[in-house]
């Protein structure tokens, strides 16, 4: 099936099923209908008042939509194509029997890239990794914004991918985020460029093993145009580029926190540098930007700035502008975010850091620190975390759910740290665990909320983790 542009008269005779009718479900039924989609079907095992107003919305327009309990046990009869929303798992019936039937499955992407209008299309830039996506992608759309370009951050984070290839007015590029789920139902995408930041231990319930998760995230690089981002300190992510079928003259680019090789970027003393697109990177390298041009300055994030100049480079952004881009960007709240100082006592929101790969990597952007850990570990483990990480560990406070998870890590690997667990599980327990925190840390110490672990046993997600951290840490003052 063609369905090459969004004018292709395919469109009003392909027979679409939606799967699922959150935010990204309603932006496909309605993106299908503005492309001229006649038969659209929708189904939601849900049934709320805010669903069934979408729904009448859509209705009006031609839709058939079918909500509540099983309407997504059996797919229709008459179907052409499926597109699904991302975090519905392949093993879901309606997606196992649409593969048993051989029906093309699709993501959101997928849809976004084919809806895309040849004649305007906006090159993306497409980022994706366990951790760091988020920041990656909003650096590098202040470097491209620097640099001139009409440019917008999509897909996983800021406007609806869908949206912005269906902007009346083009943009110049697009940057793209993209988790592991909406890559695993995405086969033709063409990326101008892509990186993968890192590969860890994630969402390995829903890809069923941790290669078939590291291959999702590959998926990336299918058919990539120009090049190909990996991290050095990750080979895991450069293997993903040996493996990748790409565009005849694309490149692999490494980005390392140490003196970058040939087609990399990398760091000089104190300087980020390119030795991957100057003329003469055989013998010379070009100077990007200072480590004090990013916020914060910690090595993780260091590395998210040099992944992300390195897709701007491969645009053909100057340099200029990616000193300029990293200058004027700063992160979204609770990552990594300087809360206050109290008491000579730096205290750090890093709610976001929900995995232990995340978390380790904000334990290492500090010298001694008091950590705040626990929540829903995802059936990950600790171990290598704290044996990482446990000569800065001046002490270790626990919380939610799967506490004891950690505390066995450090018992196993740091027994001589101290550790206090918070039993509370009520809304004032955080006050409770900072408390904790602020009588273990010394003068010059780091008091870190980096959970390594979900919000949901406790907080409706990590922002208003991070936000109970922030208050709670205020209080002491």
């Amino acid at each position: 099936m063609s369905l090459e542009t969004r004018t292709d008269d395919g469109w009003a005779t392909t027979r679409f099923v939606v799967l699922g009718f959150g935010t990204a479900g309603y932006a496909c039924a309605d993106s299908l209908i503005q492309a001229g989609a006649e038969h659209l079907v929708v189904l939601d095992d849900r049934d709320t008042e805010a669903l069934r107003e979408k729904a009448q919305i859509l209705e009006t327009l031609g839709a058939t939509i079918t909500l509540g309990p099983g309407s997504t046990t059996e797919l229709p009869k008459d179907v052409d194509v499926v597109v699904t929303s991302p975090g519905v798992p392949p093993h879901a019936p309606l997606l196992a029997q649409a593969a048993e039937r051989d029906v093309p499955i699709w993501s959101e992407i997928e849809l976004a890239w084919r809806l895309r209008d040849p004649a305007n299309a906006a090159p993306w830039l497409c980022i994706t990794g366990t951790n760091g996506k988020t920041t990656t992608v909003q650096m590098l759309t202040a470097i491209l914004q620097a640099a001139g370009h009409r440019a917008v951050a999509a897909g996983n984070v800021g406007l609806p991918l869908l949206e912005a290839v269906m902007d009346p007015e083009p943009y110049d590029v697009i940057a793209v985020e993209l988790s592991s789920y909406q890559l695993h139902f995405t086969h033709s995408m063409s990326a101008h460029s892509a990186a993968v930041l890192n590969i860890a231990p994630d969402h390995v319930d829903w890809h069923g093993s941790l290669e078939a998760y590291a291959q999702d995230k590959g998926r990336i690089f299918e058919n990539c145009q120009v090049a190909c981002v990996y991290n050095v300190a990750d080979p895991a992510t450069e293997h993903l580029v040996e493996e990748a079928d790409v565009i005849e003259g694309c490149r692999a680019i490494g980005f390392t926190l140490g003196t970058p090789g040939l087609s990399m970027l990398g760091l000089v003393d104190d300087l980020l540098v390119d030795r991957a697109f100057v003329e003469q990177r055989q013998t010379s390298a070009l100077e990007l930007a200072s480590i004090n041009d990013v916020t914060p300055p910690a090595p993780h994030n260091v590395a998210n700035a040099l992944a992300a100049a390195a897709l701007a480079r491969a645009f053909g952004v100057p340099a200029t502008a990616v000193r300029a881009g990293l200058r004027g960007f700063r992160p979204d709240k609770h990552r990594i975010a300087h809360v206050a100082e109290v008491a000579g006592v730096n205290y750090v929101d890093d709610s976001k850091a929900t995995n232990p790969h995340a978390a380790q990597a904000s334990l290492l952007a500090y010298e001694h620190v008091v950590w705040i850990a626990g929540g829903q570990a995802k059936g990950a483990t600790f171990d290598e975390l704290v044996i990482a990480a446990r000569k800065r560990l001046r002490a270790v406070v626990l919380l939610g759910q799967d506490k004891d998870v950690i505390a066995q890590a450090l018992e196993r690997h740091a027994p001589d740290v101290p550790r206090i667990v918070v039993e509370s599980t009520d809304t004032g327990a955080m006050e409770i665990v900072v408390g904790e925190a602020a009588k273990l840390a010394q003068v010059g110490d780091t008091v870190l909320l980096a959970p390594g672990c979900a919000s949901w046993d406790m907080f409706a997600n990590y922002g208003a983790r991070g936000d109970a951290f922030a208050e709670a840490v205020r209080r002491l003052g």
